[in-house]
């Protein structure tokens, strides 16, 4: 991944949304942080009741907290601005507390960047690229790094991962076709993991695609405006492992949510066919980072 007049992108940020994860954040971030190339590490907490944010704090994140759940795509874009706010500059208040509070979800927007150079010269900044992963990986998170792999050195605009099966995993099937489909229509490109959300964006690509489609329908939307303004598109197998999503009715509940997002970031695309389901599902949950 080339930058500005030839110059090469040497490293990654990673961007863990994460909502009540005070179990699991510890590892994930340690596993992040020994991603070869990934010198930044940026935790946004959901809204969490627990201690997420003050955990991930405690093993070298940079966290960002919202007070109240916003959803997956808000958590997001905020830390693809916290990561754009550090590249602009060391802060002149750099040190002490990294925990900030942001209410409102703003977009990811990441442009060229100024700096000031040792000769007093301004020239932008290489943007890293955004590594976005789940804050219940723990240890198999630094198995990402074939994603990092893909976008540095391959060329890859947007490299999503693939997971072995889930252990315990009870089935999704509804929403997976119906994301499926719809990209598929949308674009061509066959999804094997269309709602996988572990995917490494070049900032190029990120700001392409915004806004982000809210809520679960991220990486639907994100997949089909990528390919859509044509940028390459790959999914990469990765020993990655997360909670697996069971049966009981809070389960059930994020399924419903998932597949009305999903619906949701189809129709503004005017992706839906008429065998897709057109009642919109709802449940409590409908917008919980986790």
């Amino acid at each position: 991944m080339t930058g500005i007049e030839g110059a090469r992108v040497q490293h990654a940020a990673v961007v863990i949304p994460a909502k009540d994860e005070a179990a699991r954040i510890e590892a994930t971030v340690q596993a992040a942080f020994s991603i070869p190339r990934v010198d930044l590490v940026v935790v946004v907490d959901d809204g969490s009741t627990d201690a997420t944010a003050a955990i991930a704090q405690g093993a070298g994140a940079l966290v960002v907290r919202h007070r109240v759940n916003q959803g997956k795509a808000a958590a997001m874009a905020t830390g693809a601005r916290l990561i754009a706010m550090r590249e602009n500059a060391d802060r002149a208040d750099g040190a002490g507390d990294h925990i900030e509070h942001i209410e409102e979800p703003v977009p990811g927007h990441t442009g060229e960047l100024p700096v000031v150079l040792e000769d007093g010269e301004d020239a932008p900044v290489l943007a890293r690229p955004i590594l976005f992963i789940d804050g219940d990986m723990q240890d198999s998170a630094a198995n990402a790094a074939p994603l990092i792999d893909a976008v540095l050195d391959d060329g890859v605009d947007m490299a999503i991962a693939t997971l072995p099966p889930q252990e315990g995993a009870a089935g999704m099937g509804l929403v997976v076709r119906t994301a499926r489909n719809g990209i598929e229509r949308a674009t061509g490109f066959v999804a094997e993991q269309p709602l996988s959300g572990t995917r490494c964006i070049t900032r190029e690509t990120w700001d392409a695609v915004q806004p982000l489609a809210p809520g679960w329908g991220v990486e639907t939307g994100l997949t089909i405006d990528a390919l859509d303004k044509g940028f390459w598109v790959k999914e990469i197998p990765a020993e990655l492992s997360h909670r697996a999503t069971g049966r009981d009715m809070r389960s059930q509940l994020h399924r419903a949510a998932q597949l009305r997002d999903v619906m949701r970031a189809l129709r503004s695309r005017r992706h839906l066919s008429p065998n897709d389901p057109l009642e919109e599902p709802v449940g409590d949950q409908a917008d919980e980072t986790d």
